[in-house]
């Protein structure tokens, strides 16, 4: 069966992985979330990419999960099924190794906002649109608010999740949802742009650095301290600390190793 999950090769060092289903509005279907998967373990296992975008074909990002499957589904075991494998793919995004960032247009409604959310960096058009809209179904987004509630206070998350109703782009980066808005002509230069720019530092820097920011978030604040202050000394021990810190001092770039 064909995939809808691309992976376009942007540069040796940037990857894009598209959900290519326009016809569900790229859906996050079992099909679609299990290639995501894949995909999303393969690009984090490839030591030449740095930085992985996710974007979607055609008129938006993601309408969230496929609801003619879910409502085809029927029995507990498949939607816990469903619901697991979805929280997969989002948890892969967040402990894997490389960067990943969002590229949205039109619409993420849903698990699509979910994955938005869960991205280490989110980048739309002007004209996007963001929801949790579970509640209008009769269905609340509760898979969605975890990655959401962690990005956004809590007061606009609930008011996202009681409503269902959308919100803009400006007010998405107003309150954290996304890093940065741009037009439509603009949207793919400037994340290629903050792309760039990841994938010129340090593999292992990035990578010690994405999984300790992650970890020290769910820690008490004493905790959290002794944790980043035994992942800094441990980032210092390694040579691309040394070259880096050696780099600046002698006003120059720095080569990295990546160790």
């Amino acid at each position: 069966m064909t995939s809808n999950i691309k992976i376009k090769k942007i540069n040796s060092e940037i990857s894009s992985i598209i959900i290519d289903e326009p016809k569900t509005y790229n859906s996050l279907s079992f099909k679609n979330l299990s290639d995501l998967l894949k995909s999303l373990k393969k690009l984090d296992a490839d030591k030449k990419v740095k930085v992985i975008i996710i974007e979607g074909a055609g008129k938006g990002f993601s309408a969230g999960h496929n609801l003619k499957e879910v409502k085809s589904l029927k029995k507990k075991d498949k939607y816990q099924k469903l619901f697991n494998l979805c929280s997969q793919v989002m948890l892969q995004i967040v402990e894997g190794k490389k960067p990943v960032i969002a590229k949205v247009h039109g619409a993420a409604f849903a698990a699509g906002c979910q994955l938005v959310a869960s991205c280490d960096l989110a980048y739309s058009t002007k004209d996007s649109l963001f929801a949790t809209p579970g509640v209008n179904i009769g269905l609340f987004c509760s898979t969605p608010m975890v990655a959401v509630s962690r990005k956004i206070n809590r007061k606009p998350m609930m008011h996202m999740l009681l409503t269902g109703e959308p919100i803009k782009a400006n007010y998405a980066k107003e309150i954290g949802l996304i890093n940065d808005h741009f037009s439509k002509s603009k949207l793919n230069d400037e994340v290629l742009k903050v792309a760039k720019k990841i994938a010129s530092k340090s593999n292992l820097t990035i990578k010690i650095g994405k999984q300790a920011f992650y970890k020290q978030l769910e820690m008490p604040l004493r905790k959290a301290y002794a944790y980043t202050s035994k992942m800094m000394t441990i980032n210092m021990m390694a040579m691309d600390a040394g070259e880096g810190i050696s780099a600046f001092l002698e006003k120059r770039k720095p080569n990295w190793k990546h160790k």
